[in-house]
């Protein structure tokens, strides 16, 4: 068909269809059949392209991504949208929607006179949400008749196909709003920054309106425009009867957004990891609970603020017996570049410090070796070339091991390391989930235990789970990787008995200064060189992991545990709401009573090897010092009993003065004795092993 030809017969039948009549038949069904195979397939709801969404285990939107072209068109049905806004819409653009069969014939015959009146020229259109929806899905101009026809036939096509209310949905997918933006609910919270169940009527009269001429009412080029045509929806409702003059009067009082807003972008790691695992998928739900989600990453934020510029924090919350991820928050601030808060610090291998130690005496418990009360030695002890020190590098001398967990002691935690067995340290590690990171070909050294290993916050919030749930490992579930089997069958990470008595001794370590004692058992550490400083704590629900730092791994001098993550551990407890809950009992076979009323083979932390006693530095009277003068008063008839302090060996020791013995202590490394009056004495002290120590000094 020539070209000129084609335009007059399309003219023609555009006009004949438009009016309608038996000349329609003779005139349009060459060019109406021959149209319908030129029509795109009719659409589907489920496959149309949208932007993939991540919600949260409540359905709320965590982070949408964008559609193919850059465009912001977000998935929505009929009940996501304000009654409302779907109200006035149908009165102003398509009153008849719900009879008509896709064409309105009485709007089409205005516009069919005004078509033939202006010379072939489109006027108005006379479009129902039918037809637009078909515009909107052949991606095609009407302002030509070959247009026009092409959309009515396609109308008619898809209310053939589909329902009222699929191309309804249709029109809320689709519809144009300014530059990117397409689709009611993407509108609704590009401009009023929340979701269209519930807009204003003034919201709703401006989302009617943009659809018309979405570029020249973008509210946030032109808001004059975007004010001016609101207000014409509003006068339009009015006459129509939808809305009363005192709500359009107040409508019209309410300002236009005059930029965009924001979409949301809570987990925004986890929110990227859940996409790149499941690509096909349009909406992804991860177990994350929005609103702990939004607090906690608040509070990082806050808190990162204050300790400093490029330093981070890392939040992750999981429930103790789902295993479920309820908040995972991978840094201060997502786009924060100063800090790289594009990386992930919930799966960042770094050095775990002093968080290793509770399962390490939770094995000794295990083992039999220990117990709470149990005493153990905090003085210098080789092992090897290697001397461990605490972190302050003072030592305490004879100490209960709750008292070594609680104050953190490095010494007490490598002597019963040593005892239990890296080894086993290691392979507890794995049952919890957690994957340890050491150098190729190394096997486990001492130094894990404080710190020398490779740990994620992850990991470290999987094993404090195990501990918490009585020694029952659990998967974490973040919506990421498919749920792994139950781990109820799984070996144990510690037996119920141990793990009880880890939570008992983690309870009772002082909170800092914005906690409350013994609402939680948690556990501190630092790394060594102040890069990481962590927090791991759990109540009878919940276990909650802080890590700070700087993620570049660049030391950040005084930082700690105690005193940067812990705080923010607390403040996160706080933001649990409802999900706090007491700590476990005592489950059957708990032995209590203190140190004196343990069986005697747990009075004392013993290392399976006797030669390690051998090991251990002979004892030294540290006070008096050899060749002094002590001054204990005799000038003044008052003499005061001289102290002599012990360090190193192994008690009990024997206090012998001028050879004749005076005192023996079972523990402690001091004694007192009161000469006859001033002159020289002899000093000695002997250990459980035989080894001494001997001093001279005068007193007066």
């Amino acid at each position: 068909m020539q070209r000129a030809s084609r335009s007059r017969l399309l003219g023609l039948a555009a006009l004949v269809l438009m009016v309608g009549g038996s000349a329609a038949l003779v005139y349009g069904n060459q060019v109406v059949n021959e149209l319908r195979h030129t029509l795109p397939p009719t659409p589907d709801l489920a496959t149309v392209p949208v932007s993939t969404l991540v919600v949260d285990n409540g359905g709320t939107l965590l982070r949408p991504f964008t559609a193919a072209g850059g465009r912001w068109r977000l998935p929505v049905s009929i009940a996501d949208v304000d009654p409302r806004y779907l109200k006035m819409l149908v009165a102003y653009e398509d009153r008849t929607f719900r009879e008509h069969h896709g064409i309105e014939w009485s709007s089409m015959a205005r516009a069919a006179l005004q078509f033939a009146g202006a010379g072939g020229r489109i006027v108005s259109g006379g479009s129902t949400l039918t037809m637009q929806v078909a515009r909107l899905v052949q991606s095609e101009g009407t302002r030509s008749a070959w247009g026009k026809l092409r959309q009515m036939v396609h109308a008619a096509e898809l209310e053939q196909r589909l329902g009222k209310d699929d191309i309804l949905t249709l029109y809320l997918t689709l519809a144009p709003y300014g530059g990117n933006i397409e689709g009611v609910r993407a509108a609704s919270l590009a401009y009023f920054g929340k979701e269209p169940k519930r807009l204003s009527i003034a919201e709703s009269a401006l989302l009617v309106a943009l659809p018309q001429s979405p570029e020249a009412r973008r509210p946030d080029r032109d808001p004059a425009a975007a004010l001016a045509s609101r207000n014409n929806v509003l006068d339009r409702m009015l006459v129509a009867g939808v809305i009363s003059a005192e709500e359009a009067e107040v409508a019209k009082g309410e300002p236009v957004p005059k930029a965009r807003q924001e979409f949301p972008m809570l987990a925004a790691h986890l929110a990227e990891a859940a996409v790149k695992a499941h690509p096909d998928d349009r909406v992804i739900e991860l177990p994350i609970d929005g609103r702990l989600q939004a607090a906690l990453e608040h509070l990082a934020s806050t808190r990162a603020t204050k300790l400093g510029p490029n330093v981070s924090v890392a939040v992750l919350v999981a429930d103790q017996e789902t295993g479920d991820v309820l908040a995972s928050v991978g840094s201060a601030g997502f786009l924060k570049n100063d800090a790289a808060g594009f990386v992930d610090m919930t799966s960042a291998v770094r050095s775990p410090g002093s968080t290793l130690k509770p399962l390490i005496f939770g094995l000794a418990f295990e083992l039999g070796l220990a117990h709470p009360e149990s005493l153990i030695e905090d003085r210098p002890t080789g092992f090897g070339n290697w001397v461990p020190v605490n972190f302050d590098g003072s030592t305490h001398g004879t100490v209960t091991v709750r008292q070594a967990l609680i104050q953190s002691l490095n010494i007490p935690a490598v002597i019963t390391l040593d005892a239990v067995g890296t080894p086993r340290l290691v392979q507890r590690m794995k049952r919890a989930h957690a994957i340890p990171q050491l150098p190729d070909d190394t096997p486990a050294g001492l130094a894990i235990g404080l710190g020398g290993v490779g740990l994620t916050l992850r990991d470290l919030v999987s094993l404090y789970a195990a501990i918490a749930r009585g020694g029952t490992p659990v998967h974490l579930e973040d919506g990421v990787n498919a749920r792994l089997p139950d781990a109820a069958s799984a070996a144990p990470v510690l037996d119920p008995v141990a793990a009880w008595y880890v939570t008992s001794i983690l309870s009772d370590v002082p909170p800092p200064v914005n906690g409350t004692a013994g609402r939680i058992a948690f556990k501190t550490g630092t790394s060594y060189g102040y890069r990481d400083a962590w927090a791991i704590g759990y109540d009878g629900r919940t276990v909650v992991g802080v890590w700070v730092g700087r993620p570049d791994g660049a030391p950040v001098p005084g930082i700690a545990g105690i005193t940067a993550a812990a705080p923010i551990l607390f403040e996160s407890f706080d933001r649990l709401g409802r999900r706090t809950a007491k700590l476990p009992g005592a489950p059957n076979g708990t032995l209590f009573g203190s140190n004196a009323d343990l069986p005697q083979p747990l009075k004392r932390f013993r290392h399976p090897d006797l030669q390690m006693v051998a090991r251990d530095a002979a004892p030294v009277i540290a006070f008096p010092a050899d060749g002094v003068d002590v001054d204990l008063g005799f000038a003044s008839g008052a003499a005061m009993p001289l102290s002599i302090k012990i360090r190193n060996g192994v008690p009990p020791f024997t206090f012998f003065a001028n050879g004749a013995p005076f005192g023996r202590s079972a523990f402690a490394r001091q004694a007192s004795w009161t000469p006859d009056g001033p002159g020289y004495v002899t000093l000695s002290v002997v250990d459980a092993g035989g080894r001494s120590d001997v001093v001279k000094v005068f007193v007066e």
